[in-house]
């Protein structure tokens, strides 16, 4: 059962958040190309949007995941705990867990305590992750959905909700990760690619949309991990077809941003299209 009293899938090896052991050092899950030169306690954190639960393309998705090779995978729209246990099942990764009742999940190589939160002020829970042995946290978010004034108030409510939810760890170290589904200040949106329904959404609710959510994660001293690394490259996630916006992120607070030695969009392979229509975002942290 999770805070809300929904039942949830999880694996019989994995543990709810609870009192986090000391640390022990670990090393890389599975040595790959990928992984290049690794310190041994460095993490890999992969977001990925799965789409619709994921039914119907667990070998794509999990062909995805184990391209990025991922100690950790925070899942967005992963509403089906059979397709997790079978993804879980495909990429070797024993710990995972899921609820029907909330969009956000995960896998892991490791150990991993875990809990999901929904804020009073909030219809979305977020995840909360400790992996063992590591000193840090790792918050998975899906903020709502579709491009337009309404809803872009609808997710600064919601991320200011998680911020307040996870004020007790803001000066530790810890990764807000997922699809906040919204505009970095900056960067645009091209309204004519939207299908017409949601381009007429966005007409209705003032043509303009003023993009406010990650500007939040800005002014609460985070940094945008994928933006600092790459500052002059799109990082364009949405949609994997034709990627022309950016909805995915990982944000640590500013004190901890030398510890993100990578961030990147994965792209480039056929398979992509066929997993999602989210591309993920693979970033390696050093934990220690």
């Amino acid at each position: 059962m999770d805070e809300d009293g929904g039942p949830a899938g999880q694996h019989p090896g994995d543990t709810r958040l609870g009192h986090v052991p000391a640390r022990a050092r670990h090393g890389p899950a599975v040595p790959d190309p990928l992984r290049q030169t690794r310190d041994p306690v460095t993490l890999r954190l992969l977001t990925y949007n799965i789409r619709y639960g994921g039914v119907g393309r667990v070998g794509a998705i999990a062909s995805v995941v184990k391209q990025c090779a991922p100690d950790v995978v925070v899942l967005q729209e992963a509403t089906r705990p059979e397709v997790v246990a079978q993804l879980a099942a495909a990429t070797e990764m024993p710990v995972w867990a899921t609820d029907p009742a909330h969009s956000v999940g995960f896998m892991s190589r490791h150990q991993v305590r875990h809990a999901w939160h929904r804020p009073p002020a909030s219809r979305r829970a977020f995840l909360e992750l400790v992996p063992e042995g590591a000193p840090f946290r790792i918050f998975g978010v899906h903020l709502s959905a579709v491009h337009s004034n309404w809803t872009e108030r609808r997710r600064v409510r919601e991320l200011r909700a998680i911020l307040a939810g996870i004020a007790e760890h803001q000066h530790g170290f810890h990764v807000v990760t997922g699809d906040f589904n919204t505009i970095a200040p900056g960067e645009t949106l091209d309204i004519q690619k939207l299908p017409p329904r949601l381009r007429a959404f966005v007409y209705l609710t003032g043509r303009t949309i003023r993009w406010e959510t990650i500007q939040i994660m800005l002014d609460a001293a985070y940094v945008d991990g994928y933006r600092a690394l790459h500052p002059e490259e799109g990082g364009l996630t949405f949609p994997a077809f034709d990627p022309h916006v950016r909805l995915d992120y990982v944000f640590l607070p500013s004190a901890f941003a030398p510890r993100l030695k990578s961030c990147a969009v994965v792209n480039g392979t056929p398979v992509m299209t066929a997993a999602s229509d989210h591309l993920p975002v693979v970033a390696d942290l050093e934990v220690d």
